[in-house]
């Protein structure tokens, strides 16, 4: 009478969403009934090799060993996921120092320049969310935090709306630099993802947390 073949391609067929370790546990005991069923009805003239047994045995071991030991790493990831969400729920209200654009409603928005030392004058652009430029603003040399307010030269107050801004920087009236410059936007809210942790902004851009240079509590 032939070995039955060793139960590894049963733990393979675990259904769907149903637990590993609930699948496995029902497969290891019709596992063994299969194999007290195949003791007895061996041919007595050609009894199974009771290593035959021990070799079924310790592969199905080895299957159910590997199966809890994923279940384990999967609780694991889930539990540094929560951790990242604890942690992140914290920022939620702060203003986060990120690369972007930013909504203006009226309030003033903190720009956070970084032009190299050897500029001497320094440019703030502005351009709306259809990328057209609406404001050229002269700013102070340094990296000192600079508070854009929205008026134009002409005293009015541009529309509330999504805005980006960049940082030209010039020396002897040549243009060394352009770059985006830094703002904080307020955190509205976070998520995990993947094993990333993602900030919502309330310019309704989302950015992973990694991506955050500062944070400060609210003006």
């Amino acid at each position: 009478m032939e070995i039955l073949p060793a139960p590894t391609t049963v733990a393979a067929t675990t259904p769907p969403g149903s637990s590993s370790s609930a699948v496995l546990s029902s497969d290891f005991d019709t596992f063994l009934q299969m194999l007290t069923a195949q003791a007895e009805y061996q041919d007595p003239l050609e009894p199974i090799d009771n290593s035959e047994y021990a070799a079924q045995l310790a592969q199905f071991s080895m299957v159910e060993q590997q199966v809890t030991t994923n279940d384990l790493i999967q609780q694991m990831l889930s539990a540094l996921g929560a951790n990242d969400m604890a942690s992140a729920a914290n920022w939620i209200g702060m203003e986060a120092l990120v690369q972007g654009p930013a909504v203006f409603d009226g309030t003033p928005v903190t720009i956070a320049p970084n032009p190299p030392i050897s500029a001497d004058e320094v440019t703030l652009i502005v351009t709306n969310a259809q990328g057209t430029e609406v404001q050229r603003q002269t700013m102070p040399l340094g990296a000192a935090p600079f508070i854009w307010d929205g008026r134009t030269a002409n005293g009015s107050t541009l529309a509330p709306g999504e805005y980006s801004f960049e940082v030209e920087s010039k020396s002897n009236g040549a243009v060394l630099v352009t770059d985006p410059a830094m703002t904080y936007s307020r955190v509205t809210e976070a998520r995990v993802d993947s094993g990333a942790t993602l900030l919502v902004l309330n310019s309704g851009y989302m950015i992973e947390a990694t991506n955050v240079l500062g944070l400060r509590e609210p003006t």
